[in-house]
């Protein structure tokens, strides 16, 4: 171990086990003033569970922390930010019906000259100067509910910058961003690390991770692997640090799909946000819809789903047209939904893996108002193994489940229906190389079976790689349509910001 002293931070020989599993075994983690240090390792492998250590949301079980070369005690979350320590958690802590101001000075705001009155025109004035820092044009009254996912968590992001801070966690704090707001975030986290400032930046964006970080450190299995400067190392080698093993990451590309086409949407409309959309997918496609944050995407799939009401247009499904006027009808009609937001969206938290699985076709599971269990467990335990979800029995509890295992749920519960055709937003996002490799197989696998599948993606290397065809939106309209082994990243850029270029088709 090197000096104590030369670190802001040194954790020691961190121990932390739950019933049945030990998240971290002996590990070390140790962070120079003004740096900006990675945190890798796949979903499972133990950053989440030391960082609530060093929050105080998480009491471990044996170790030390040593903060500016002395040894402290981190019971609970105000005893980090009375040291100078901030988290911004990956899933989202806003406080939906409070505006921005609110939310970033939540429980610190100015007071006035009058005792325990708030000075809320210095609180907007202040919140309106953090949110300049990062050049967000965001109206610090606005009600964080009426902003997008990914406006949220630039607030989430403001808080934590807000509290000035000598050591600011980031747990995927990019991974609901548009491009110009990650490099917002990254010129300002340069600047913070120009100002002594530390970072630990926890990413599962290897090419992120080698532009903005110094160090980083692996975990795997709760096990310390190794801390390295980063340019010591090429992606390959985080990559196998942090799964143990070489990993394949290009799919074998497949026959084309067939020209059957399962679903049609015909000049549908919803609201603003979705105009005019017309589109077939083929049975046996990858259908991949890019664009911008804001472009309509979630929208389009959601009008789809039934989730939202279609003021105009018509879908037809093999030729017939139907009416999804509720989710529950496009299930019945063979359709499957995977959200964005699987926590909040798409899992019951508190629930068991294999009640997680079945609940979407829980009426063929039942006789006489009886589940059939043992018909319900077994059917759950073969989508277990087909899908590799690791988990200690199909009793455990969705929300201890690892990122990438709780999406793996998710698609075995369309899995359990047979569907014709699954809609997925987003379905590797906050999820680690090893789970997203084997979440893009199971795509091509359910497309080589005959599957239609509209893929949404924010990751262009994603889009590319998995699609068979790839369409663009832009403001609530399909702008272009691209053929991933001719055009490039750049090509669907200019598409999504509304320049045109490459080989495309308008629609």
């Amino acid at each position: 171990m090197n000096d104590l002293k030369e670190y802001l931070l040194s954790m020691e020989n961190i121990n932390k086990s739950f019933p049945g599993v030990q998240a971290l075994d002996d590990v070390t983690l140790e962070v120079l003033p003004g740096e900006i240090h990675a945190l890798v390792g796949e979903n499972g492998a133990g950053k989440s569970t030391l960082m609530h250590a060093l929050s105080g949301v998480s009491k471990m079980d044996s170790g030390t922390i040593y903060w500016k070369g002395q040894p402290v005690e981190i019971n609970q979350p105000a005893d980090a930010q009375k040291l100078g320590i901030s988290m911004i958690y990956q899933e989202l802590a806003v406080i939906p019906y409070l505006d921005v101001g609110k939310n970033i000075f939540l429980g610190r705001e100015p007071q006035a000259n009058v005792p325990g009155v708030i000075n809320w025109k210095k609180l907007y004035q202040q919140a309106q100067e953090q949110l300049d820092k990062l050049g967000l044009d965001i109206d610090p009254k606005t009600p964080v509910e009426a902003l997008t996912i990914a406006q949220q968590q630039m607030v989430e992001v403001v808080k934590a910058l807000s509290m000035d801070s000598s050591l600011i966690v980031m747990d995927e704090p990019t991974s609901a961003l548009t491009e110009k707001e990650v490099e917002a975030l990254f010129s300002y986290m340069d600047k913070l690390r120009e100002n002594n400032v530390s970072i630990i930046f926890i990413s599962h964006r290897l090419d992120q991770i080698q532009r903005v970080s110094d160090r980083i450190t692996v975990l795997r299995d709760g096990k310390w692997i190794e801390t390295s400067d980063i340019s010591d190392l090429t992606q390959d080698d985080i990559v196998r640090m942090m799964v143990g093993r070489e990993i394949e990451k290009n799919l074998e590309k497949r026959a084309k799909s067939t020209s059957e086409i399962v679903l049609k949407v015909e000049n549908i409309s919803s609201g603003d946000e979705v105009q005019n959309i017309t589109f077939g997918l083929h049975k046996g496609e990858i259908l991949g819809i890019a664009g911008l944050v804001g472009a309509g995407r979630t929208a389009l799939a959601e009008a789809i789903f039934g989730f939202r009401k279609i003021s105009s247009g018509y879908i037809e499904l093999d030729n017939n047209k139907i009416k999804f006027d509720s989710p529950q009808i496009a299930i019945e009609h063979g359709l499957g939904f995977v959200p964005e937001d699987r926590k909040a969206q798409g899992l019951f938290l508190n629930m068991a893996v294999w009640q997680n699985i079945i609940i979407a076709g829980i009426r063929k599971l039942t006789r006489f108002g009886f589940l059939k269990k043992d018909e319900s467990q077994k059917l759950s335990n073969s989508l277990v193994d087909g899908l590799d979800i690791k988990t200690p029995n199909l009793n455990q509890q969705v929300k201890n489940l690892s990122g990438g295992n709780q999406q793996k749920v998710i698609i075995a519960r369309w899995l359990s229906l047979k569907p014709k055709i699954l809609i997925l937003d987003e379905p590797t996002r906050g999820i680690d190389v090893g789970a997203k490799v084997e979440i893009h197989n199971f795509l091509r696998q359910m497309a080589d079976d005959g599957v239609g599948i509209l893929m949404i993606s924010s990751e262009l290397p994603e889009i590319l790689g998995v699609s068979d065809r790839i369409l663009v939106m832009k403001e609530g309209r399909l702008v272009a349509e691209f053929d991933p082994e001719i055009n490039s990243q750049d090509d669907i850029m200019r598409a999504a910001a509304g320049s045109k270029g490459g080989n495309h088709k308008e629609d």
